[in-house]
């Protein structure tokens, strides 16, 4: 069934909504979480969507916060080198390209190197606003990536839409007092205001009163 949303802004998270970089991400995490003996399961459960710090605080709970920073930035680093098999999410770049002309921005977990690093592999264009690690205090499912957002832009939160696909994307979004659109097969799950498998299909038109999305 076909649902038309009304809104003034577009607010999109990266890896998973515009980038499939799954294979990367979950193969770098577990590397990481072999030596600590923690379930891979576990693991898998809790990093996609947050800042990487954020993950390893849920993961080791006892351990000094100033170790896991170190290693964030480890981390950040060779998944900025790794972009092989990174591809765009089917629909992302026509989806973008679709919204040129109407305020939208990245919202992601990613710093400024791994977002334009995985943006680039999968040929996509990083939008003129882009949220990211370096510009929040509070990883998701904290709202303040997408509240900053909606600011940056100058549209009210509750006129923005977000496209996400991870738990705490999703909840993010909607703390943030926003309608979202879950991405991919485990969205719906998540508690998203609409779900679409990918962006095949979403479609945009922009006129005076806003911006129109038509879901597949």
């Amino acid at each position: 069934m076909t649902a038309t949303i009304r809104a003034r802004a577009v607010l999109l998270d990266m890896d998973g909504t515009l980038v499939d970089s799954t294979a990367v991400v979950e193969k770098l995490w577990l590397e990481w979480a072999k030596p600590h003996g923690i379930d891979p399961e576990r693991v898998l459960s809790v990093v996609h969507g947050r800042q990487g710090h954020e993950s390893m605080a849920i993961l080791l709970p006892e351990r000094d916060p100033a170790i896991n920073l170190i290693e964030n930035d480890e981390l950040l680093a060779r998944e900025s080198a790794d972009v092989e098999g990174v591809v765009e999410i089917p629909g992302a770049g026509v989806f973008l390209r679709a919204l040129e002309g109407a305020p939208h921005a990245i919202v992601t977990s990613a710093n400024v190197e791994l977002m334009t690093a995985r943006m680039r592999a999968s040929g996509l264009v990083v939008p003129s606003i882009a949220i990211t690690a370096e510009s929040v205090k509070a990883s998701k499912p904290h709202p303040e990536g997408f509240l900053l957002g909606a600011e940056s832009l100058g549209i009210a939160a509750e006129d923005c839409v977000v496209f996400e696909d991870s738990g705490a994307g999703v909840q993010a979004g909607i703390a943030a007092g926003m309608r979202v659109v879950g991405v991919g097969a485990h969205a719906a799950t998540h508690g998203a205001t609409y779900a679409v498998p990918d962006l095949t299909g979403v479609s945009v038109r922009v006129d005076d009163a806003g911006i129109e999305i038509v879901l597949p």
